[in-house]
This record gives C-alpha cells, structure tokens and sequence, in this order.
C-alpha cells in the first residue's frame, strides 16, 4: 500500500518516519551538495517508490535513473534536487514543469510551492503521473498532455520553470512566460553530445544566463 506522501493540501499531517533507505538517500544528497532543507525535506516526503515501475521498486532509492517507458527516465534524485535547489521556490510561486514523466519531479515540487503545472507529450505517461497523483492525494498540480517547447501560454507567467529534457539552446517560448525576476531551469544540448544546466534569469533588461554543470537528458521534442 502506498505511504500518504502528507502532499497537497495535507501538508499538517501526522508524519511517518522515513525509511532507511529514505534516511541513506537524504545523507547522500546532503554529501553531494544539496543544502536546501526544505528540498530535502520535500524529497523525503515524495515516496520514490511510487513513481518507478514495479521491476524497480526495490532500486527506488538508490540514486540513479530508471526507465518508466516510451524511452524516458525518472531522473536520479541528486539531479532532481540540485535543479529544484537552483529554482530557489517560495511556497506562493507557481512553478511550470516541461516533462511530467513518472510525476516524481512534480511531486517534489508540489511540496515547495503554490501550484505546479506539468506538461507531457506522452499521454500513457501523463495518465499514470495523474493516477499517482490522485493516489498520493496530491492537489495543486496540474497537467496536461501537449507540446512542452511551447510552454502553457494560457496560464503564463510563472515564477519558476523547471525543463527535464534537453533543448538545444534557451527556449524563447518559455523564457518568455517568466515573470520580472523569474527563473528557469533547462539542460542545453544535443542528444549524444556534451549537455550543460542552464539557469536562465529574466529581468528588466532581459534575459541572463548561467552554465552550472553538466547534465544527460532525453531531447525536448516539439510537436
């Protein structure tokens, strides 16, 4: 049965006490660079497990990537965390996520701020990412099915926007749905070829960008 992550609007709920294995993961983490407690706070919550398909289960919490179908992966959790802890997400922002995948990033994210909104262009994916979501009792994302390079210009602009696969240079379309001091994530590179993380920051005089580490990713695909 799956543990109550205490995501969404349960967020005051009792806590379970976290697992070994959970406990071991968040050491790690913490060794490797990861100093935001409330991202780590938040990774502890979401149970990995859940999001990985059942082959894995038992490698849920090692901290590598697993396949979860149609050629895509659930990122490792030190990558997860080290763009979430570059997002630097207030708990009233709106947060847009391109590549809902297995929903485990989403589900992080939802413990940091107001609303997410989660885009796939895989729609067997989506449909499981939302099962889970629903399971885990998670109410402030929301997703859709739909092209990810184009972002969500209906509900724009967002505060933070977080892409989990590799474009080849800045999207425009998605720096332009940042609000005045927004934030984006987003790996930039070909598929097979080096790829770096980008933090690209909008401003007043316009965009600004900063090459962090690098980073493997499935290719953004418009269309």
């Amino acid at each position: 049965m799956a543990r109550n992550p205490n995501g969404g609007n349960k967020r005051g709920a009792n806590k379970v006490p976290p697992e070994p294995r959970v406990i071991r993961l968040i050491m790690e983490l913490r060794r490797l660079g990861v100093h935001d407690q409330r991202v780590l706070g938040a990774i502890e919550k979401v149970p990995r497990e859940n999001y990985v398909a059942p082959q894995f289960q038992d490698r849920a919490y090692d901290n590598i990537p697993l396949p979860i179908g149609m050629g895509q992966t659930i990122s490792q959790p030190l990558i997860v965390a080290l763009m979430t802890q570059e997002l630097e997400i207030g708990d009233r922002m709106r947060v847009l996520e391109i590549g809902t995948g297995s929903g485990y990033q989403a589900a992080v994210l939802s413990h940091l701020c107001r609303r997410v909104y989660s885009i796939e262009r895989h729609a067997q994916l989506l449909q499981e990412a939302e099962r889970c979501f629903k399971e885990m009792d998670i109410h402030n994302i929301t997703s859709m099915a739909g092209d990810g390079s184009k972002g969500w210009p209906q509900q724009a602009p967002f505060d933070r926007i977080i892409v989990t696969a590799a474009s080849t240079k800045v999207p425009d379309a998605l720096a332009e749905q940042l609000v005045e001091g927004g934030i984006m994530v987003v790996p930039v590179g070909r598929k097979g070829f080096d790829q770096e993380l980008v933090r690209v920051t909008r401003s007043a005089d316009g965009i600004e960008t900063k090459t962090l580490y690098p980073v493997r990713f499935v290719p953004l695909i418009a269309g």
